[in-house]
C-alpha cells in the first residue's frame, strides 16, 4: 500500500457538477465521523495491512477545509497515530478558497500537510456562482498568498472549462489570472455532466447551454499551450507541473498501485481487490461500531482487467506504459497482448511507441478516450 485516502465528505455548500460522496456540514455527526475514520484505520491495520511503506496521505471530498480548526487538528492527531508523517513523501489536502482560514493553515502546517490542492475553478465570478461556488476571484488568490505567508510553497489549483455558456475569453481570462499566481502544480479539467447532480437535472430540461465540442477543444489547446509557455510540464492529459511538483498520490492511480480508500463512500485497491465503502453516513459509521470494515462493494481484479488498467491509466501520464515495465510486471510482453492494437493506434496517430514507452500522441491527448477504450475487453 503506498497512499491513503481519507475522505472528508462535509460542505458548507453543494457544487452543481459535483457527483462525490457529500452532505450539508450543519447538523451532521461531524465529530463522531472524525472518530470513526480512527477507528476504520485502527481495523485496516488490524486486518493486516502494512502501513509502513505508506508514501502520501490525502484528504478530498467533500470539503476537508469544511472543518473548524479543532476539528481538523483532531483528525490530523489520528493520522499521527497511524502513519509515520516523517517519512512520507507528501501529506495534501483539498481545500475552498473561502474556508482555508489562517487558523486552519496553521494547524495543517503544524500537522505537517506539505501540499494544498484549492478548488478555484474560475476566476470568473458570474461563472463561480453558475456552477455553484461560495467563493470570489479575490478569496482565491488571497488565500494563496496567505499560505505562502504560512510556509506553504507546494500548492495547486484546479480550474473547469467547456462550464455553461463560457466564452473563449472568459477562459483565457482565468487562465491569465491562474498563471499570475505562478504556482508549481495547475490541473485544468473539462467539465464533465454526471448523473444526479443539478447540471445533469438542467441538463435534462435543456436549459444549461455548454459549449460545443469545437470550443471544449479550443479550450483544451489553450491550456495546454499556455502550461507549456509557462514551463509547466504536462505530466498527465489534466495535470501540469514544474519539475518535481507532481501530485505524487495522484499518480499511484495513474501507475495503478495499491491504496487505501477510507471513509464513508470511498474507494480503495488493496491486496488486489477494489472496493468501495458504504457511502451513507450513519450506516458506514454503524458498520465500523461493529468492528468490520464499511465494504459494501469487492472486486477482485482478474490478471487481464490489471492489465487494461495499467494501459488506460497509465497511458494517462504523458510518459506513458514502460514496455519493459509491463512484461516484468505481467510476465508478458506487450506487444504480444497488446501488439494488433498498439499498431492501430499508431496508423491512426493516438500512440506513438519512443524510447521504450507507448504513450499518447498530442492528437491522442485530445482523443484519449478513444485510445483507452481499444484496451478494454
Amino acid at each position: 500500500m503506498r497512499g491513503i485516502y481519507i475522505h472528508i465528505p462535509f460542505c458548507h455548500q453543494i457544487c452543481h457538477y459535483c457527483d462525490f460522496n457529500k452532505v450539508f456540514f450543519e447538523n451532521q455527526p461531524v465529530d463522531e465521523y472524525i472518530e470513526t475514520i480512527n477507528k476504520e484505520l485502527t481495523l485496516l491495520k488490524q486486518s493486516g495491512t502494512d502501513f509502513t511503506k505508506v508514501e502520501t496521505v490525502f484528504f478530498g471530498g467533500g470539503t476537508p477545509t469544511a472543518l473548524t480548526a479543532k476539528q481538523l487538528d483532531r483528525l490530523l492527531e489520528i493520522v499521527h497515530s497511524h502513519v509515520n508523517v516523517d517519512s512520507l513523501s507528501e501529506f495534501s489536502t483539498e481545500a475552498n478558497p473561502d474556508e482555508l482560514t489562517q487558523d486552519k493553515l496553521d494547524v495543517l502546517k503544524n500537522g505537517q500537510v506539505k501540499r494544498l490542492s484549492l478548488g478555484v475553478q474560475s476566476f470568473d465570478e458570474e461563472l463561480l456562482k453558475k456552477i455553484g461556488r461560495s467563493h470570489s476571484p479575490e478569496q482565491a488568490i488571497d488565500v494563496v498568498n496567505n499560505a505562502r505567508r504560512t510556509g506553504f510553497d507546494n500548492i495547486s489549483i484546479d480550474l473547469i472549462y467547456a462550464l455553461p455558456g463560457q466564452s473563449q475569453t472568459q477562459w483565457k481570462d482565468t487562465l491569465d489570472q491562474a498563471m499570475a499566481l505562478e504556482l508549481p502544480h495547475y490541473s485544468g479539467y473539462s467539465l464533465i455532466i454526471e448523473p444526479k447532480t443539478v447540471f445533469y437535472n438542467l441538463m435534462n430540461k435543456g436549459r444549461l447551454p455548454l459549449p460545443g465540442e469545437d470550443e471544449e477543444t479550443m479550450m483544451f489547446d489553450e491550456l495546454i499551450n499556455r502550461m507549456e509557455r509557462a514551463g509547466r510540464t504536462q505530466y498527465e492529459i489534466s495535470n501540469f507541473a514544474i519539475p518535481g511538483k507532481e501530485s505524487i498520490h495522484n499518480m499511484i492511480y495513474w501507475e495503478n498501485d495499491e491504496y487505501a480508500g477510507i471513509g464513508a463512500g470511498a474507494h480503495g485497491y488493496l491486496n488486489g481487490v477494489r472496493y468501495a465503502n458504504i457511502a451513507p453516513l450513519k450506516r458506514y459509521m454503524e458498520h465500523v461500531e461493529t468492528a468490520q470494515l464499511p465494504r459494501i462493494e469487492e472486486n477482485t481484479v482478474t490478471p487481464q482487467e490489471r492489465m487494461e488498467e495499467e494501459m488506460f491509466l497509465g497511458l494517462r501520464k504523458t510518459e506513458g506504459v514502460s514496455v519493459k515495465h509491463f512484461t516484468e510486471k505481467f510476465g508478458v510482453s506487450l506487444e504480444e497482448k497488446y501488439g494488433a492494437v498498439i499498431n492501430d493506434l499508431i496508423r491512426k496517430d493516438l500512440v506513438e511507441l519512443q524510447e521504450n514507452r507507448i504513450r499518447l500522441t498530442r492528437n491522442g491527448i485530445f482523443k484519449g478516450n478513444e485510445a483507452f477504450q481499444q484496451f478494454l475487453g
